[in-house]
């Protein structure tokens, strides 16, 4: 029996995302936008094409995996059921969550085909165990998000076991893993985000032949469902998203329908027009254009590099952070970064205005220490309004009709996660929604605040007239608190 018909069209990312053979590979996306729908299509094409066994058999075996029972039967069970109806296509066994596929052929091919679901609830790490008898030629965890990443590790160690090596091992073996966004913080976006697995590929080189870093994990992210190229809208009802925004928070609207990263946290991120999947690219510098070095002092410095492109793109290339490090030894590991990363360049230098304070110590600068270096630095502009707004208009801007007008490279971890909501106005101890009047100074603010002072240099000069008419109330925005515990007492930067 032939399979149901399936529109991969409709789901380019998808489409994607099941042509690829990486050993790990994510599916994220908003709601309704076909995750859980690819993911079993991608099981049952590749039981398809497993390589029949000595019996002639195609065989293999999938555990899909939930956080509970109850999840698993509402939503996962129901979709495999919905697509491949067991009256029609094979055997479901309800007692043992199990359900073998042996009534469909490879059309103009006879060899029987067997493709069995083991379906489990494992939400736990110490359910690890439970995994350990099982031998897979490949695992599904539907909305990976709510699973636990211990048990993610654990399915690696189960899979490409079956069918045995001697019946002629699994065609492909791997993991695959659908999810609404999860949080900025997750061991998801850790995995898919941050770490570099060619390093360790390639620390493994003699075992790992032909690897490359796409090959062994890749992450296919659908665009948001108000987006022009939002997937599987003939699927949906009319208006999908545009009826489920209403009356939700900005932070949901921004997870479960644009289909970015959240960021658990107790306030509203000060930057909100940032939009993850849109803004964060890989970008590089234009070398016959100077690049911008942006500085913020204290006890945590922080650097960032950016340049405007001729198409008046800003891009944001790189970023420097430290702890409990001072102006003169954090100003030498910033020149040693730019000499080997950026040697051909030339610097323009912003920086916090309180660096313009004097020591009490030896009575210089921050300032000072630099221009003793050679870093020409100037000061950014103070005024809170203006700092956030000359961010803000490169954010709301497209340049050649559809690219961003602000991008910041994957690398800039800290100021990614910073402008997804870790820079937030922190909410106040009262009833109803209130909010602190400027952002909260914490580990996210200092990266943000060096990137504010160069966007002053580039985009300020246009809104100063702006700020001129707001009135004194932004006197005093950039003063640092008495508590803030990351600041020097004694210069007061």
């Amino acid at each position: 029996m032939t399979a149901l018909s399936y529109n991969r069209d409709a789901v380019p990312t998808v489409r994607a995302f099941m042509a690829s053979d990486a050993f790990v590979r994510g599916l994220m996306g908003p709601f309704g936008s076909g995750k859980s729908s690819g993911c079993v299509w991608e099981i049952i094409l590749r039981g398809l094409r497993q390589a029949p066994g000595p019996d002639g058999v195609r065989r293999s075996r999938w555990a899909v995996i939930r956080n509970s029972y109850r999840q698993l039967e509402d939503t996962t069970i129901r979709t495999v059921h919905q697509w491949f109806p067991p009256a029609r296509f094979g055997r479901w066994k309800p007692t043992d969550h199990s359900y073998v596929i042996d009534r469909m052929r490879n059309e103009g091919d006879d060899a029987p085909v067997e493709i069995e679901f083991l379906f489990r609830a494992l939400d736990r790490p110490d359910q690890v165990g439970n995994l350990l008898s099982l031998e897979l030629t490949g695992a599904w965890i539907n909305e990976a998000r709510e699973v636990p990443w211990a048990i993610v590790e654990a399915v690696q160690g189960r899979v490409g076991r079956y069918p045995a090596r001697r019946d002629g091992g699994a065609t492909w073996s791997g993991l695959i893993m659908d999810t609404n966004p999860p949080d900025a913080e997750s061991d998801w976006f850790r995995f898919f985000e941050e770490q570099d697995h060619s390093a360790a590929i390639a620390a493994l080189a003699a075992g790992l032949p032909g690897m490359t870093a796409d090959g062994f994990a890749r992450l296919f992210r659908q665009p948001g469902g108000l987006s022009a190229g939002a997937e599987n809208l003939e699927n949906l009802p009319p208006a999908y998203y545009q009826r489920l925004a209403v009356g939700k928070s900005d932070e949901w609207v921004k997870v479960y329908i644009d289909g970015d990263y959240g960021f658990v946290m107790d306030g509203r991120p000060v930057f909100a027009e940032y939009a993850d999947g849109f803004h964060c690219a890989e970008c590089r510098t234009v070398p016959d254009l100077p690049i911008y070095r942006g500085w913020d002092f204290g006890l945590t410095p922080a650097c960032v590099w950016s340049q405007v492109l001729p198409s008046g793109q800003w891009i944001v290339v790189d970023e420097l952070v430290s702890s409990s490090m001072g102006i003169d030894r954090f100003s030498d590991e910033v020149m040693q970064h730019s000499a080997r990363h950026y040697p051909r360049s030339v610097f323009i230098d912003v920086g916090d205005p309180a660096g313009t304070q004097r020591a009490q110590t030896d009575e210089r600068t921050c300032f000072e220490i630099l221009h003793a270096k050679g870093i020409a630095i100037e000061p950014g502009q103070q005024g809170l309004a203006i700092r956030l707004e000359s961010v803000r208009r490169p954010l709301r801007t497209l340049v050649d009709g559809a690219q961003p007008g602000f991008l910041l490279h994957p690398r800039c971890r800290m100021l990614r996660r910073a402008l997804m909501g870790g820079y937030r106005y922190r909410r106040m101890q009262v009833g109803g929604e209130r909010h602190a009047d400027r952002p909260e100074k914490n580990r996210w603010s200092h990266v943000t605040d060096a990137l504010q002072y160069v966007a002053t240099r580039l985009f300020g000069p246009s809104l100063r007239f702006a700020e001129a008419g707001a009135g004194d109330g932004d006197k005093d925005f950039n003063a640092h608190p008495a508590d803030d515990r990351t600041r020097s007492s004694v210069t007061g930067y």
